[in-house]
């Protein structure tokens, strides 16, 4: 298979110069009802995994400890500059949803947008996000899937098969990968062309 942390490292590098021309606008509304779902408190630590060109950070209350960190060295140094842009404090990491140096229960908040459906092993990047959540913290997903209880036909497993190369799987199914992975779905909602994008808010239980 060639969805890969490589191949994606290299796709969303070339990606990079035009991405927020194409997922800026389109995406502004899904993020916005995704990160509302969220019970923002002051002081909180906050992780923003796959955050691309940072796109997340207008939505995003000011009075947190923000943490942001994409695959790419490309879209990291794009986030930097927009969170400079916005006057935003936050730290910036390249590394891997997959593998993360953060230390156990560090977050209260993890954010994962277009992202679930972009890396290679979906199952080991929330168990990423479990470890580093704290008891009782939330887990804030948007993202496109397939149906919950409509498992993908094999004409949709065979597109599957150019537009994981491309861009993203189109067969992975929300309550199924975050039940799994430990985690009570709170809010599950439509957000974008007839339910093929949700935004899910999901917590580690206390």
């Amino acid at each position: 298979m060639l969805n890969t942390a490589a191949w994606n490292r290299i796709r969303y590098t070339a990606y990079a110069p035009l991405y927020d021309a194409i997922a800026n606008r389109a995406f502004r509304r899904p993020r916005r009802v995704a990160l509302g779902q969220v019970d923002w408190e002051p002081g909180m630590r906050v992780l923003l995994v796959g955050a691309g060109t940072g796109l997340d950070l207008p939505f995003i209350p000011r009075e947190l400890e923000i943490h942001l960190t994409d695959l790419t060295p490309a879209m990291v140094k794009r986030a930097t500059r927009r969170a400079h842009r916005y006057q935003r404090d936050v730290t910036c990491h390249v590394m891997d949803a997959e593998a993360l140096t953060y230390p156990d229960e560090h977050f209260d908040v993890v954010v994962m947008h277009l992202l679930l459906a972009v890396m290679p092993t979906p199952q080991q990047g929330l168990a990423e996000a479990y470890r580093v959540l704290r008891p009782g913290g939330q887990l804030c997903v948007m993202d496109k899937f397939q149906p919950d209880g409509q498992p993908a036909g094999t004409s949709r497993r065979l597109v599957n098969i150019v537009t994981s190369i491309l861009a993203t799987d189109i067969t992975r199914q929300a309550a199924p990968l975050l039940t799994q992975a430990g985690f009570q779905i709170r809010h599950d909602e439509p957000v974008l062309m007839n339910g093929l994008f949700r935004a899910l808010l999901a917590a580690k239980p206390e």
